[in-house]
């Protein structure tokens, strides 16, 4: 074999192995990606089916329930536009508490339960994580557009 053609046998060689590392390591990097969705967006179909994926907002007063086995728990993050039941099995953060921000990242189940793997916590009074305090803005915008287009329309008819 010439030097000439043995040079390009490495440079292909070398550029195959190139293009087989940087596929594992984005396929790695793909599977690995966890998008976060509000409540709202989950209730409109736009998290994924059976996939990881974070979920983040409050967690509603009044609605943290315990099973017997101590580990077990239900509760309910909210965005104060829609509501989604969080399933969670394990010991949850220091700072947990009902009417703080909380992200928990697992699956929707078919039962429209979402199955938690992870619950994240707060880490202070004044920390919200940014997607649930986005979350929880658009929330509140929403409600306050929707509100102020009843009234018109109620003024409107009054008229």
């Amino acid at each position: 074999m010439k030097p000439r053609h043995k040079r390009l046998a490495l440079i292909a060689g070398g550029l195959a192995i190139l293009g087989i590392v940087a596929t594992l390591v984005l396929n790695a990097f793909q599977s690995n990606l966890v998008f976060f969705f509000s409540p709202t967006q989950v209730a409109a179909g736009e998290a994924p089916r059976g996939k990881n994926f974070r979920i983040g907002g409050m967690v509603k007063e009044g609605s943290l329930q315990r099973e017997a086995d101590g580990v077990t728990l239900r509760f309910i993050v909210t965005d104060t536009d829609k509501d989604m039941t969080v399933a969670y099995k394990g010991i949850l953060p220091d700072l947990f508490r009902e009417g703080k921000g909380v992200v928990a990242q697992g699956r929707l189940g078919e039962d429209g339960v979402f199955a938690a793997s992870e619950v994240l916590a707060k880490h202070d009074e004044n920390y919200m994580p940014p997607e649930a305090a986005k979350a929880v803005g658009d929330a509140h915008q929403r409600a306050a557009a929707n509100k102020a287009a009843s009234e018109a329309a109620a003024k409107t008819i009054k008229q």
